[in-house]
């Protein structure tokens, strides 16, 4: 089962782009964030003749997530457990393939300017995510939770650390929120299956950062121990940020035995 996760930076405005690439990428189960659209104006025509079923929690014109799924959905569930949210960003749903695997999509909160009100909503959110992941691991279930997590893990996944070192997704408090997170006994799949430093998920479209390969590593696969005895593989599918109108981020996707 090959599952993804990827920001596309506004679903309606690239869909042609999103096609494309989920054609390419051909996964069985693939997490979106930023939808940048309501619930109701997600494209789910376009997507469903194609064979996906859609999840969608969606908010107009800011954040919104979805699952993308070649299987039925079951027990779809939206916001956090742990914590009440106004904003869209967390959705997840049972994946009803012959061996069930539960996944979610998170879009966590960018924190900028920090130290500031959307520092500490960050913050909040993670620990959040810590106590609901908790209760998730309770289950003893199969689970991925797949996203933008806005974190830059450590100073290799960076092109330079420098630059980022006073930014949310870098300081201190952020990396050790998702170290505590990791630590509950979850297993990155980029760092199992690959590891390699300056290995990269978004760039900036300014300032020519993708020719120049000036990038950070922001989106990650944290999965369960269960899930984790079936990962096999990880990739992170450079070319959707070649083509004409592309998102920012591009999709990574985790490979796990059926």
């Amino acid at each position: 089962m090959r599952i993804a996760t990827w920001n596309v930076n506004s679903i309606k405005a690239r869909l042609s782009t999103v096609l494309e690439v989920l054609g390419a990428i051909e996964c069985d189960v693939v997490c979106l964030q930023e939808l940048k659209c309501e619930t109701d104006g997600f494209p789910y025509m376009e997507l469903e003749e194609l064979g996906w079923t859609c999840a969608v929690h969606g908010q107009k014109s800011y954040n919104g997530v979805a699952i993308l799924s070649k299987y039925p959905l079951d027990d779809v569930q939206k916001g956090l457990s742990t914590m009440e949210d106004d904003q869209s960003r967390y959705i997840e749903a049972l994946v009803m393939a012959e061996t069930p695997i539960r996944v979610s999509a998170i879009y966590l909160p960018n924190g900028n300017p920090a130290p500031g009100v959307k520092y500490d909503y960050k913050l909040e959110w993670m620990e959040a995510l810590e106590g609901h992941a908790r209760q998730l691991l309770k289950q003893e279930e199969a689970f991925v939770l797949c996203g933008d997590y806005n974190v830059i893990p450590g100073i290799n996944d960076s092109w330079d650390e420098t630059v980022w070192a006073e930014d949310a997704l870098a300081l201190p408090e952020t990396r050790q929120a998702f170290r505590r997170l990791r630590n509950l006994g979850l297993t990155d799949v980029f760092d199992m299956c690959d590891g390699r430093a300056h290995q990269y998920t978004f760039w900036d479209y300014q300032g020519g950062a993708f020719p120049k390969d000036h990038g950070i590593r922001i989106d990650h696969l944290l999965c369960s121990p269960q899930a984790a005895d079936r990962l096999s593989g990880v990739e992170i599918y450079r070319k959707a940020r070649e083509l004409e109108k592309p998102s920012d981020h591009v999709p990574v996707i985790g490979i796990f035995q059926d």
